[in-house]
């Protein structure tokens, strides 16, 4: 039997420590993560470089992304233009730089928005036996139509706007997050402690979000970096054929579709949007990659 006295004492060590201590917890195993895993830390440094770089251009005292000038136009590359110009002649350096933004900023919300929903409806499905059956349905139906079809669709139903390209790449990949967290919810939900928790009359919300959801994260987080990587690539493409971002707003889509017709003149308005493209998904990719191995404890028992 408890004495009563120390009851209290107890709970006290069982409670979760302060925030600010996990914090610091938090980031000391970081350190050590990115010490011992040097494929993470190299994704994670060229990300920040060219998030860096994007998001600081208007800070840099470079040309205005969008000011022509019709006698510079399709110069190649010089110490005024260091990229060149375009066929309007405003600044092919400043337009991929400021164009980062938009690929960067579509990928981080398109997979910060597909991880709450899919993690939301994941974790209804795999622990209501009644509702799974039709959700996961209709998650299959989604599932059949290819992605980038199905967000060309959505784009031309609501409309070119950056709002709609980040709400058409989420859908799709919504049902994989889904099924992702489904599948963990499966395998938790007949474990002897979810039981318990059920058995002494726990709330369901309170056992989802307490004992359940918290064994989703590692996976969750790494098919994130998959998701914005995807997200990434995707906009560049609907852009590129017209049914992305509008035309005025500076992305690498839009810098490489209006180099087609001007790539014997200016390659570079294909080449250099492209090169950052390329960087930038690499980056998030073997980002990604070594979160994957320093989670999955597999990986950790070659080290």
């Amino acid at each position: 039997m408890t004495d009563p006295r120390t009851a209290g004492d107890t709970e006290a060590k069982l409670e979760a420590p302060p925030w600010h201590r996990r914090l610091v917890e938090g980031l000391g195993d970081l350190r050590e993560t990115l010490r011992r895993n040097p494929t993470m830390l190299f994704g994670l440094v060229v990300l920040a470089i060219m998030a860096a770089s994007a998001f600081a251009a208007p800070w840099l005292g470079l040309p205005d992304p969008m000011r022509q000038n019709p006698i510079g136009r399709l110069q190649g590359p010089s110490a005024e233009a260091w990229f060149g110009t375009d066929m309007y002649g405003r600044d092919l350096f400043s337009r991929v730089l400021h164009g980062g933004q938009i690929s960067i900023v579509v990928g981080l919300s398109v997979a910060f928005l597909a991880t709450v929903m899919g993690l939301a409806i994941g974790l209804v499905s795999g622990f209501n036996r009644r509702l799974d059956a039709v959700v996961m349905r209709l998650m299959d139906a989604l599932m059949s139509i290819p992605s980038i079809l199905l967000a060309i669709a959505l784009v031309a139903l609501w409309g070119s706007s950056v709002r709609n390209v980040i709400l058409a790449l989420t859908i799709p990949e919504v049902p994989r997050v889904v099924r992702l967290v489904r599948s963990v919810v499966l395998m938790l939900r007949d474990q002897l402690f979810v039981q318990a928790a059920i058995a002494s009359g726990t709330s369901t919300p309170r056992i989802l979000v307490r004992h359940i959801m918290p064994n989703t994260i590692p996976p969750l987080i790494v098919q994130a970096t998959y998701i914005c990587a995807q997200a990434v690539i995707f906009e560049a493409y609907l852009s590129f054929v017209g049914a992305g971002t509008p035309p005025e707003v500076p992305s690498w889509g839009n810098i490489m579709a209006e180099g087609r017709t001007f790539f014997f003149r200016n390659f570079g308005m294909i080449l250099y949007p492209g090169v950052f493209l390329a960087i930038t998904v690499f980056a998030i990719n073997t980002f990604g990659d070594g979160l994957r191995d320093s989670l999955d404890p597999r990986m950790q028992r070659r080290v």
